[in-house]
């Protein structure tokens, strides 16, 4: 078996490596991202409890909050949503978990979305 590995395989063990350092505590969750090639989904999850607490995703109704054309718009609406949706539970800090992706693009701009509607990371 050589010891080459998939670009898949590669994010999963940059993503393992990030979950050694990174856990979601009662008071500050950890939010998640996955991103696909067409969609990107963000969670944010209580790891002591194993809860997830909120959720969003470019699958949701978003074409009304959506400001300009694209994925990276729409990554920035999903970012709000989910801030929305997390003060609704009383959660204001994160932790930000890439899920082994690049801070670039869509993870950043999910992120920069969650920062402007009201989370902490």
């Amino acid at each position: 078996m050589s010891g080459r590995h998939d670009k898949n395989e590669l994010r999963q063990i940059r993503h393992l490596r990030i979950r050694k350092k990174v856990r979601g505590t009662t008071e500050r969750p950890r939010l998640s991202v996955f991103r696909s090639a067409n969609h990107i989904y963000a969670q944010i999850i209580d790891d002591i409890r194993g809860v997830t607490l909120a959720a969003a995703s470019s699958r949701d109704d978003l074409q009304s909050r959506v400001e300009g054309s694209g994925r990276i718009a729409l990554s920035s609406a999903v970012g709000k949503l989910l801030a929305e949706r997390a003060k609704a539970k009383g959660v204001s800090k994160v932790c930000f978990d890439r899920g082994g992706y690049l801070y670039h693009g869509r993870v950043k701009a999910l992120a920069d979305g969650a920062r402007s509607g009201g989370l902490e990371l």
